[in-house]
């Protein structure tokens, strides 16, 4: 029985593909593992290698064609086989991983088993089975993907437009340039009488996430476990995906100097006075970074009132309060308690409300109104040493700081080279309600309250 050769899947959301080279014509004899294709997409050109040894026969994938993912491009016949035995046999269809090609990525990669059910040649409109030419017609350009797709909306003929991409090669800035200055030509030459009729490339099916059955396909049986999600693992899912596909990100990066905070805060606590607990005499309050990261952004917020914003589609919401919700580490996920009006707060009152707080929400006893709602939050990873990093916004928020750890760097001041320690805070912006300059102005006011610290006793 001859081998099929399958087009793979080279990307998560690959549903068509096209062959932009045949290294082997028909009739040729491979050997196993000899690149027999080269498959282009937009990210990386990746080459497709020889399931089996023999002789390549019935040849189906054009060049420039969309082809379905895991629909048969070739049959490899063995030495001695009948001819035509791959297209006498009716094909059923097959699972990713009896269908699993060794792909090798000439740009890095790996190609994960084709998925989808294999149509056999017969099948195909417009492929006759007695016929195995292969190659592309000399009229037809090198082009990416993309590149083909828009010209194809455009009504144009991708061999008048003019490549710059690596080899010649069409790219999406060809196409529109042509579209633009009305240079190419509409693409209405007609196909040579009795010429196969390529088929017709199916409409684009929408980008769907993959299946358990198909991830678990991916790993060796008895190599992992289950654990199914709980109702806050489910939540926090489908927040992070409404945030990052209905929010449009932008970031902004800024350096605080922390030796002026670090030296009040040890001031401050040196001096705070006793109280009597359970456990004897302790400290009314201890100071820590992160409370002093709470209060200089929420004043951050009332000085740039602009920014203390929530977006929605008939309005802006502009806060009269600044409500900090704070990324606090639980269990099986994270959840976000909020210290109300902190702008108007002591630094003492923000540290103990948020221990209380912190210390229910590990243990799941907060109530809605503590953790929902705000009107923006701070993650804070200096903890475990992490230098900078980017939070996903928290919706209704339209802004979330991302503390890093603060840590001692060289910096130049007076045109000496100083020791000072540093802490990097990147904000997250949601650009419809928070622009890039109001972002950098409330981004400067919490640097100039953070470097300047008495200004959050007064």
């Amino acid at each position: 029985m001859p081998t099929e050769v399958i087009l793979p899947k080279v990307d998560m959301d690959m549903v068509t593909g096209q062959i932009s080279r045949w290294f082997a014509e028909e009739g040729a004899r491979v050997k196993k593992g000899d690149v027999l294709f080269e498959i282009e997409t937009d990210k990386a050109a990746m080459e497709i290698d020889a399931p089996a040894s023999g002789v390549l026969r019935d040849v189906t994938g054009k060049q420039g064609v969309d082809i379905a993912v895991g629909a048969a491009v070739a049959w490899i016949y063995a030495d001695g086989e009948a001819y035509g035995a791959g297209l006498e046999q009716e094909k059923a269809p097959i699972s990713p991983l009896e269908g699993e090609m060794s792909a090798k990525p000439t740009e890095g990669g790996a190609v994960p088993p084709a998925s989808q059910p294999v149509t056999p040649p017969s099948a195909l409109p417009g492929i006759s089975p007695s016929r195995g030419e292969i190659g592309q017609s000399p009229s037809v350009a090198r082009a990416t993907p993309l590149a083909r797709r828009l010209a194809r909306e455009a009504g144009l003929d991708l061999s008048a437009v003019s490549g710059t991409g690596p080899h010649g090669r069409v790219v999406k800035a060809d196409v529109d340039a042509a579209i633009a200055g009305g240079g190419a030509k509409p693409a209405t030459k007609a196909a040579p009488a009795g010429a196969p009729v390529a088929p017709a490339a199916a409409p684009a099916a929408p980008v769907k996430a993959m299946s358990d059955e198909q991830v678990l396909k991916l790993f060796e049986q008895g190599s992992y476990e289950l654990t199914p999600h709980d109702n806050m693992r489910k939540t926090i899912a489908r927040r992070l995906v409404e945030a990052k596909t209905t929010i449009p990100h932008f970031y902004l990066t800024l350096d605080c100097e922390l030796d002026a905070l670090l030296a009040l805060r040890t001031q401050i606590n040196a001096t705070a006075p006793m109280k009597k607990t359970d456990k004897g005499d302790a400290p009314a309050y201890k100071l820590s970074v992160n409370d002093m990261v709470i209060k200089a952004f929420a004043m951050a917020l009332k000085a740039v009132p602009d920014a203390n914003a929530s977006w929605t589609e008939s309005a802006m919401v502009k806060h009269k309060h600044a409500d900090v919700g704070v990324a606090v580490s639980i269990p099986g996920g994270l959840i976000t308690p909020i210290i109300r009006h902190a702008d108007e707060k002591t630094l003492s009152t923000i540290s103990n409300e948020m221990k209380d707080l912190a210390s229910r929400a590990r243990s799941r006893k907060l109530k809605p109104e503590e953790y929902q709602g705000g009107t923006t939050a701070v993650s804070n990873l200096g903890m475990f040493g992490i230098k900078d990093f980017a939070a996903v916004i928290n919706p209704p928020h339209a802004t979330i700081l991302a503390v890093g750890a603060g840590e001692e760097r060289a910096v130049v001041k007076n045109g000496e080279i100083k020791i000072a320690t540093v802490m990097s805070v990147t904000l997250s912006t949601d650009h419809r309600a928070v622009d890039g300059a109001l972002g950098a102005e409330l981004l400067v006011a919490f640097k100039r309250l953070i470097e300047n610290p008495m200004g959050m006793l007064v």
